[in-house]
């Protein structure tokens, strides 16, 4: 008869080989590049909770060790990232590491202040309609120095023209005190408005992005990254 220690022992291991086996499995796919059947299988509703789940991995330092040279490899011929990410240049904010994506993901289009032009709404058509994400995401942040030097009107070269597609934010946003970088409250009312105002136009600027959002094959969201704890809110 096996004795009651040996069994609750020999269960406690075969409990954690089970696990061991299971968080492999979940790393394998995790590593799976993408291909073109695995993004067309993927919902935009998908798309966002897998980006959601990355930011939890991210924010509890549970985040994915895969074998990026060999992502890089498999992706060299082709591409199928299942989003787009418009962030701001900010070295705090990598999407990919932020979202805990890997080689041949998600898109990502990065400039001071995360804004929307011409170039970008171009950029994002192509990552929509022809590479076939399936959500893009306009990712504000706290503290964003580029909205605060729009709210002071910082003047300096070519600076001055990239903080005037902030200025709208600016004006529209409300927040008690001062309408200066010196309002945290006033900076953070800004940078949501920015975002708010980058996820509209992302589909009045593009018919082109808002034909495969109304036809279900594409979600556009706004959400904003705190600093201070990695955490990303998404905006309804």
């Amino acid at each position: 008869m096996l004795h009651r220690r040996a069994f609750c022992t020999c269960a406690s291991l075969a409990l954690v080989s089970s696990l061991m086996s299971d968080r492999a499995r979940a790393v394998d796919a995790a590593c799976a590049v993408m291909t073109r059947d695995r993004q067309h299988a993927i919902t935009p509703d998908e798309a966002l909770a897998r980006l959601k789940a990355g930011n939890e991995r991210f924010i509890d330092g549970k985040t994915i060790n895969c074998d990026l040279i060999q992502q890089a490899k498999e992706t060299a011929k082709s591409q199928a990232p299942f989003a787009a990410i418009v962030g701001c240049m900010d070295s705090r904010v990598p999407p990919e590491l932020v979202f805990d994506q890997r080689i041949g993901d998600v898109f990502c289009t990065r400039v001071a202040g995360n804004f929307i032009n011409t170039d970008f709404l171009g950029s994002l058509e192509y990552a929509a309609k022809v590479a076939g994400a399936r959500a893009i995401v306009v990712l504000g942040h706290s503290d964003c120095g580029a909205v605060k030097g729009a709210i002071d009107h910082v003047k300096l070269g070519n600076l001055t023209a990239t903080l005037a597609h902030i200025e709208p934010a600016v004006k529209a946003s409300k927040a008690g005190g001062e309408r200066t970088s010196k309002n945290a409250a006033f900076v953070q009312a800004v940078a949501e408005t920015n975002v708010k105002m980058g996820v509209a136009a992302l589909t009045a600027k593009s018919p082109v992005l808002k034909d495969l959002v109304k036809a279900g094959q594409l979600r556009i969201v706004g959400a904003m990254h705190d600093l201070a704890t990695g955490c990303v809110s998404f905006m309804a």
